[in-house]
């Protein structure tokens, strides 16, 4: 039984008819793993983005339509994460912003968003502000993430902060109807 696997082993060490293929395989591999790492990335990152946008929209139409809702931090951030519920870490990593815009001098939020990633103590706020009936609000939300694969593909080309987390940043404007 020995002989006969020492000689099986033998044999098929001797041919070399699958080595061109072998070869083909070795070089395609590596580019198709670092694809699909590209891929989930991706997903993962779309989906995180939809779901914010969906808690930021909802969250934004009780605060316009004035159901109830009091708009203030915490609030819209829990009210965010809740509707967002896929997003881990959610209420830890997500910073918002909101300011008041008057229409005829418009001058938006800063086009750099301040992110707070979950390492970091928690800052005191950039800039809320709850709006007045009839006003113009712009409400930026920021949600921080490490990547799924950090070095290769689409996560090594993601603008990441020192520790290694990256930003999604989601906008909504809306007037403030009158009570």
């Amino acid at each position: 039984m020995t002989r006969n696997l020492k000689q099986a082993t033998a044999r098929f060490c001797k041919d070399e008819s699958g080595a061109a293929s072998v070869i083909e395989f070795a070089i395609v591999l590596p580019l198709f793993a670092v694809f699909l790492g590209a891929m989930v990335e991706m997903g993962w990152m779309n989906i995180r983005h939809a779901m914010l946008e969906r808690g930021l929209d909802t969250t934004v139409r009780e605060i316009r339509l004035s159901t109830g809702f009091a708009a203030n931090y915490d609030t819209i951030r829990e009210k965010i994460c809740d509707t967002a519920a896929i997003i881990p870490e959610c209420t830890a990593t997500l910073r918002l912003e909101m300011k008041v815009v008057d229409p005829r001098a418009f001058a938006g939020i800063p086009s750099a968003a301040e992110c707070q990633n979950s390492a970091e103590d928690a800052r005191p706020l950039r800039n809320f502000q709850s709006g007045e009936d009839n006003e113009i609000m712009l409400l930026r939300a920021c949600y921080k993430f490490k990547p799924v694969f950090p070095t290769t593909g689409l996560g090594g080309q993601l603008a990441k902060d020192s520790e290694g987390f990256t930003a999604i940043v989601s906008t909504s404007a809306f007037v403030q109807e009158p009570r």
